[in-house]
């Protein structure tokens, strides 16, 4: 089996939070990881782990200081780039909890998210087109996009919509926290048959999947997993590893420290 070129690399990285009462404890405390293009890799570990702090790391979050290691998209060393430089060059991130901008509307805030990421200047009338057929996938209602940016959405219209989002956007690496959070089956499986079809559109795009659960990986099929612990990558492996912790949680991978 060929291996794909690389696309994105984090090299030993440690990160901690921002405080006014000096240095922090590190969260992240040597995590490395690479993704291949067109990969979908898939972080799992426990409640304070680090996995929340690697993704707004990933988006440069000023709550957190890389104090070594690097990220590289790429090619490019990105670590201290700025968000909207980030952005802009193709990383996504799809929150955990959304937030809600009260009088953006979703056609709003995609046609300036698309000007800045790609410098297209569509009409609103050309990006309703646009995103008609992704409503339609996504199982939402055509008048969705002159909704206020998640303000009143359930959790699963708010996970629906960062996932058009990712697909009108198009970046060249999507990271997800805990997308499946809160949903449904019913919700996850159209969440996780949008994330298929975006890769089907997109090959070469990678993807890493912050999760707690099985559920969603079992309708995803990940290439890689890997399970976080204590701010490190302890292990990785294929679906292999999801079901060993499935069934032993995460005292076994805790021992391999």
């Amino acid at each position: 089996m060929t291996t794909p070129p690389e696309l994105f690399r984090i090299d030993d990285l440690h990160v901690r939070p921002v405080t006014d009462e000096g240095d922090a404890p590190e969260i992240l405390r040597g995590l490395s990881l690479t993704v291949g293009a067109g990969e979908v890799h898939a972080i799992m570990g426990p409640n304070g782990c680090g996995k929340s702090t690697l993704a707004s790391t990933l988006l440069a979050s000023p709550e957190y200081e890389v104090t070594a290691g690097r990220i590289v998209l790429q090619g490019d060393d990105i670590t201290d780039w700025p968000t909207d430089v980030r952005a802009k060059a193709g990383m996504f991130l799809a929150f955990q909890y959304p937030q809600e901008i009260a009088g953006v509307s979703v056609i709003q805030f995609l046609r300036q998210a698309l000007s800045a990421r790609k410098g297209l200047d569509l009409s609103v009338l050309e990006l309703r087109l646009a995103t008609m057929d992704w409503m339609k996938r996504l199982g939402m209602d055509g008048s969705f996009v002159d909704r206020y940016l998640n303000e009143g959405f359930s959790g699963g219209e708010k996970k629906r919509n960062e996932i058009m989002q990712m697909a009108i956007l198009e970046p060249e690496l999507a990271i997800l926290d805990e997308t499946d959070s809160g949903l449904d089956i019913d919700a996850l499986r159209i969440v996780a048959k949008g994330i298929r079809e975006i890769r089907t559109d997109r090959p070469q795009m990678g993807v890493v999947l912050i999760t707690h659960y099985q559920r969603l990986l079992d309708e995803v099929s990940p290439d890689k997993v890997h399970i976080m612990i204590d701010g490190r990558i302890a292990c990785s492996g294929g679906m292999e590893l999801a079901e060993q912790l499935e069934r032993e949680g995460y005292d076994s991978f805790r021992a391999r420290q």
